[in-house]
């Protein structure tokens, strides 16, 4: 299980950094009717989400910058942003990245069983299976948005 768990993270990253890339980057921001968030925001979210779930961000990671989760933590939104924001460039440089130690971690660790529940997972296996189901969720929402988007422009 813990091999296949690697090989979805490594498709659904590239799939997402694939889509990030054929992305018109002067439409990122824009909040389409219907939608919380922004392009933009959906892809920090996912970086910073990804980062929570499997490296303990930011306790135990200092991968990201810490004002990461208040800009793309659960619950917040583009329009709360204040000071620096990461343009595309730097996020998907960050993507890439974390797909390098998503990769390096020890297929056995899957198995180990989480100190209390999380979300309703048991294990650290079973939070990166929702880690990965949470990313392709918001590689979908960003390509209905770009279709949105680029339809009205």
């Amino acid at each position: 299980m813990s091999e296949l768990l690697i090989k979805q993270f490594e498709l659904t990253r590239n799939n997402f950094l694939k889509e990030v890339a054929g992305l018109n980057a002067e439409l990122i921001d824009i909040q389409p009717e219907g939608f919380n968030n922004t392009i933009h925001w959906h892809i920090g979210h996912v970086l910073t989400t990804s980062e929570q779930f499997m490296f303990g961000y930011p306790k135990k990671s200092n991968q990201l910058p810490e004002h990461y989760l208040a800009l793309f933590g659960y619950g917040t939104k583009p329009a709360d942003w204040q000071g620096e924001v990461p343009g595309i460039g730097q996020l998907t440089e960050q993507l890439t990245e974390q797909l390098a130690r998503l990769k390096q971690i020890p297929v056995d660790s899957f198995m180990e069983e989480l100190k209390e529940p999380f979300l309703g997972s048991k294990t650290y296996g079973e939070i990166g299976t929702m880690a990965a189901y949470h990313e392709a969720y918001h590689l979908g929402q960003i390509h209905a948005m770009d279709r949105l988007i680029s339809k009205k422009k």
